[in-house]
């Protein structure tokens, strides 16, 4: 079984502007930070105003298995599995889960 780093290494991410496209934001309202990460500024929501709400879904205070499928593994997994049946869907991740980069239990907090 892959480790964490490994699985990272193997993964190709979606530059933040194809990203974008999917998820029909206008390119003047993604401020990039590198290549595969972005911010919105405020007036995207004032653009969006007018549409019907999304959903939101928070996943927090789950304890991980030894496995460590914790908050960041459901959120990821949740957002793919939506997106696989052609629901649309984004994931934030304030702080991804850094303790298995370094080996140890715990997070970024």
């Amino acid at each position: 079984m892959l480790n964490s780093l490994e699985i990272a290494q193997k993964a190709t991410p979606m530059p933040i502007a194809e990203l974008a496209q999917k998820l029909g934001l206008l390119p003047d309202e993604v401020k990039p930070y590198g290549r595969f990460m972005g911010k919105l500024g405020l007036a995207t929501l004032g653009r969006l105003a007018d549409r019907p709400d999304g959903k939101l879904v928070v996943v927090t205070a789950i304890t991980p298995t030894p496995l460590g499928e914790g908050k960041t593994t459901t959120a990821i997994g949740l957002v793919d599995g939506l997106n696989r049946i052609g629901v649309r869907a984004a994931v934030t991740l304030r702080q991804p889960s850094l303790g298995p980069i370094f080996g140890i239990k715990g997070g970024a907090t």
